[in-house]
């Protein structure tokens, strides 16, 4: 099982062989559709003109990882904010976990430190981090025990309310749905109060 989502082929295929690009479409995923967020760790490689690597980008230059976060068509909707949010979560991968993705998850005792470890990357919340511990957990095989239960809601098997239940087109369909019922639902809270 593997992320499917209606991107650019080669976009798919680096996201399944790169952990860091996985990792970084979750960074980026936020104000823009799932789609944007995780094609841009492929338009980035483009970039740069190889594979991406997290010392590299932790230690590259600020500006210059701007004008590439920047260049049309930009990265992401806030070029600025998310190129110093890459660069800060691969500063942690650097400082943390040697530089590689996978050691984020790979010896995590159990989904409760995973999702800890998670939520302790730079712009990781409650909500995000579970969601990444399930697209691991159901597309990648990242299974500690009590992954599911760690993953909250996101993490049950019937769910589609996330990219990590994105396997075709028809549970695109349906995660598009919940998100605006659930975006309908807190307006309707709000306008309540």
């Amino acid at each position: 099982m593997t992320l499917a989502l209606p991107i650019d082929p080669e976009a798919n295929r680096l996201l399944e062989r790169s952990p860091l690009a996985l990792l970084l479409g979750m960074v980026l995923d936020q104000q823009v559709p799932m789609e944007k967020a995780f094609s841009s760790p492929y338009v980035l490689a483009q970039r740069l003109g190889r594979d991406l690597d997290a010392r590299e980008l932790a230690d590259h230059d600020p500006e210059t990882l701007l004008a590439l976060f920047a260049q049309p068509p930009a990265l992401h909707r806030f070029p600025k904010a998310m190129a110093a949010r890459v660069q800060e979560v691969c500063r942690v991968l650097v400082d943390r976990y040697d530089g590689e993705a996978t050691r984020l998850w790979s010896d995590a005792a159990d989904g409760r430190e995973l999702l800890r470890r998670i939520g302790d990357l730079p712009g990781f919340g409650k909500q995000k981090s579970q969601i990444f511990l399930a697209l691991l957990g159901k597309r990648f095989g990242v299974t500690p025990e009590g992954w599911r239960e760690a993953a909250g809601g996101y993490g049950d098997p019937d769910a589609h309310r996330s990219v990590a239940d994105v396997t075709d087109a028809d549970s695109l369909r349906q995660v598009r749905e919940y998100k605006q019922q659930m975006k309908a639902a807190a307006k309707a809270k709000t306008a309540g109060a």
